[in-house]
């Protein structure tokens, strides 16, 4: 698969895994996450593995191992044919309310590969707003959709 990469101002999104900074998404969802507290690195390293990644970068700042700085994240399940499902999706506290989780999320939903899937699924607590602004609606109600949820190893 061919990585994507677009560019606004000095912030960039690539779809290239190698970039992802698999300790800052880490700490982010183990930390400052209420989906995924206390989840093992390995099991993000794990849902990376079989997700399509989407990071976020300052294209003008470094880690030590000159890769970009990391700002956001998100990635998807899909078939990429009937059904994506978004998950992970962050913006570092610091670098919100400058349009970035939007600008994120519309990327992803014009992705080639994702562009053309007609059922697009997601969870959310606190964003309803951002995602109602790209034509998300509450499933709530619905007879149609159905979830099975039990609880992550790492919180049993």
């Amino acid at each position: 698969m061919d990585h994507h990469r677009l560019i606004r101002g000095r912030h960039f999104i690539s779809t290239d895994p190698g970039l992802i900074d698999i300790d800052a998404v880490h700490r982010f969802l183990s930390t400052e996450s209420y989906w995924a507290r206390g989840i093992p690195r390995e099991a993000v390293e794990h849902a990376a593995r079989h997700s399509l990644l989407f990071g976020l970068y300052d294209a003008e700042r470094t880690r030590e191992d000159g890769a970009p700085v990391q700002l956001g994240y998100a990635r998807v399940l899909s078939d990429r044919t009937m059904l994506a499902y978004l998950l992970d999706v962050f913006i570092l506290a610091e670098h919100r309310g400058r349009g970035l989780a939007r600008w994120l999320v519309e990327t992803i939903l014009d992705h080639p590969e994702l562009r053309e899937v007609p059922t697009w699924m997601l969870g959310t607590r606190d964003s309803h707003g951002l995602y109602a602004k790209l034509g998300f609606v509450p499933v709530e109600g619905s007879g149609r959709y159905m979830r099975r949820a039990v609880p992550p190893p790492w919180s049993r």
